[in-house]
């Protein structure tokens, strides 16, 4: 899941705590399917079919070191869901479309005294002056610049920390300065620095509220040759707050066009004019294996997919796995917008299954109808509220707690439903932090976060890095493969597999439109997959 759709909101725990204790809401508005087929198919997904789905992927990342876009490990990572796939029967194709492709090594270290390692995009980031960002590393004593510390009383732009010569008086050649945002621009302190002989610069943010955070530095550094980094005021403060110290800076990234991949497969029978679309992202983020973010619902979509070969459908399904999700969507958007009008309005509908096996999990359905009031009303497709009654009828069945997460398009549903197509599906929390009245609903610990590995290292299937006296604490009530909680992931295959059913059954709720009365004929593999961008039988 990318970084901007981390937000989960809890809400409906009187309903949830109705349905633990075995009261289903009215479903008056599910589609009308047969029961026995659903379990049928819910049965056939089994949850180590799953796990050795997730073994694989896990592999690929242990040969390559992560899965994301633009590296061998999403490459690969395609070449297993296209041979299970081919494997199954179906015909996949592989969509290719360019992304702006980044990789950032830049650091930020106090060597010493007191040695700490600062994050690369939460303690600081390297300059992105319109003029570029000179790249080197560079280690020298910290110098301060005029600082004024603590600066939360003090109005906003009230600092002048390297905007005048006098600033660096008594600076070392090759020292690295460290200033404070202020009155003159982020390009004019930085070059005075470089003017007054600095081997590398730290500009950390003023310090009163809502000037703490990380920025972009923008303006015209043009000349500056030294590595720029910007960091938050804590950040900063940390580093003034140790005399004598010696500090290594260091810009290093890579910025280019490099080429991702969707994978799209489809079922052989089904009416091709009112089809089913079900998705997950399959890259990783840079730092690992991506195990639940996503390895869960890519993994769990696959099996659906693979037990669906044979299925007698009255609507086609479109399965999809998405590529560079963690770029900010862009598989899906790649997808959506190469889709003519005509073929837009042959989607019935989305699911969309993205971190499905957190460890500290909860059961969220995508807020279709708004009842938490998260998302603006107009952005919602209408019968997106149906998809959640299904999910949601799912759970009652089950005898499972659920809640609301919010339904504002920040993971690959988002360009579906921007064009108009209804949309729903299923999270069990990212890196928001477990409340006591969840814990009371699902188990598991409260004050921690749903992932303590979101976006980590330990986000894999071996529990390397992970935080072994939190990671026990969950043990106590779950059992966990790495960084996968199995009752969630084997509810949630379940879940993944008995929606797709259903709207493959019957969409009539969602969109008005009737199941033929006799069996449609079958038909050809790979037909209406749309035209969005170059597709080709496999990768390599």
């Amino acid at each position: 899941m990318s970084r901007k759709s981390m937000t989960t909101i809890c809400a409906g725990f009187a309903i949830a705590t109705l349905v633990a204790a075995g009261a289903a809401p009215a479903s008056a508005g599910s589609p009308h399917h047969d029961d026995q087929s659903t379990k049928k198919i819910t049965h056939a997904v089994k949850l180590k079919a799953v796990l050795d789905h997730l073994e694989e992927l896990q592999e690929v990342a242990d040969e390559n070191g992560d899965r994301a876009a633009g590296r061998p490990g999403y490459a690969a990572s395609v070449d297993y869901v296209v041979k299970q796939l081919r494997r199954a029967g179906y015909d996949p194709q592989v969509q290719e479309f360019p992304f702006e492709y980044t990789e950032e090594n830049s650091e930020l270290i106090r060597v010493s005294p007191q040695p700490r390692t600062y994050e690369e995009g939460t303690d600081f980031l390297r300059n992105a002056f319109d003029t570029g960002s000179p790249e080197g590393t560079v280690t020298g004593p910290l110098t301060p610049i005029d600082l004024v510390v603590p600066a939360a009383g003090l109005p906003p732009n009230s600092n002048t920390s390297g905007c005048e010569a006098a600033d660096f008086a008594g600076l070392q050649p090759g020292a690295i300065a460290l200033m404070q945002r202020g009155t003159c621009g982020f390009a004019e302190k930085a070059l005075n620095a470089q003017a007054a002989g600095a081997g590398g610069v730290i500009i950390m943010n003023e310090g009163q509220p809502g000037r703490t955070a990380l920025i972009n530095m923008i303006g015209d550094a043009t000349g500056l040759t030294i590595p720029t980094v910007f960091a938050t005021s804590a950040a900063g403060e940390d580093l003034a707050s140790v005399p004598g110290a010696t500090v290594t800076v260091t810009v290093d990234y890579v910025a280019e066009t490099r080429t991702a991949y969707n994978v799209l497969a489809e079922t052989r029978r089904g009416d091709d004019s009112n089809v089913v679309m079900a998705g997950a992202h399959l890259d990783s983020v840079q730092e690992g294996a991506g195990i639940n973010d996503n390895g869960t619902g890519s993994a769990a979509l696959l099996e659906t997919a693979i037990q669906m070969r044979n299925a007698k459908v009255n609507n086609t399904v479109r399965f999809a796995w998405w590529g560079a999700e963690e770029s900010g969507l862009l598989g899906s958007e790649a997808y959506v917008a190469g889709l003519s009008q005509e073929e837009r309005d042959q989607i019935a509908l989305y699911l969309n299954f993205d971190m499905i096996g957190s460890p500290n999990y909860f059961f969220g359905v995508y807020d279709g109808d708004n009842s938490s009031g998260t998302a603006d009303p107009a952005t919602i497709p209408a019968g997106s509220d149906a998809i959640e009654d299904v999910f949601e009828k799912f759970y009652a069945d089950r005898g499972e707690p659920f809640q609301d997460t919010e339904f504002s398009g920040r993971s690959d549903y988002g360009p579906f439903i921007a064009v108009g197509i209804p949309a729903g599906g299923l999270f069990t929390g990212a890196e928001g932090v477990k409340t006591a009245e969840e814990a009371a609903l699902y188990g598991g610990v409260a004050g921690a976060s749903y992932d303590p590995c979101y976006h980590e290292f330990c986000d894999n299937l071996r529990g390397d890095g992970q935080d072994q006296a939190l990671y026990d604490q969950l043990r106590q009530d779950y059992r966990l493969v790495g960084n996968v909680n199995t009752h969630a992931l084997d509810v949630n295959a379940d879940a993944v597999a008995a929606a797709t059913w259903t709207f493959a059954q019957d969409t009539s709720t969602v969109n008005g439109v009737e199941p033929p009365q006799r069996p449609r004929p079958g038909k050809g593999h790979g037909h209406g997959l749309g035209h969005g961008g170059p597709f080709h039988r496999a990768i390599r």
